[in-house]
């Protein structure tokens, strides 16, 4: 049972980390930011720091960019659920 739950972790851990990198990718095309350097930011920076970050050098309000950045997250989860299914439904049981 151990070993089940460690790979279900491991496979929610890749899936959540796939879309972050996803979103952030959709995310910095449109703010119009480079998309690799904002795709290398994730593994400096929280998503709070990010989305303060592209406020910064964007000068756009935190609040419009916190508004694209939730819109990419769920266009992202959407494409990889298409592209992969639904990691929800995978139960430990």
């Amino acid at each position: 049972m151990r070993k089940k739950e460690e790979f279900e972790s491991e496979r929610l851990m890749n899936f959540e980390f796939s879309q972050r990198v996803r979103a952030t990718r959709l995310f910095a095309r449109k703010v119009g930011l480079n998309e690799a350097s904002l795709v290398g930011e994730i593994a400096l920076r929280g998503s709070d720091d990010l989305l303060d970050l592209v406020a910064k050098n964007t000068s756009r309000s935190r609040d419009e960019i916190a508004t694209v950045y939730e819109q990419c997250l769920g266009e992202a989860r959407r494409q990889l659920i298409a592209e992969r299914g639904d990691p929800a439904p995978n139960q430990l049981g």
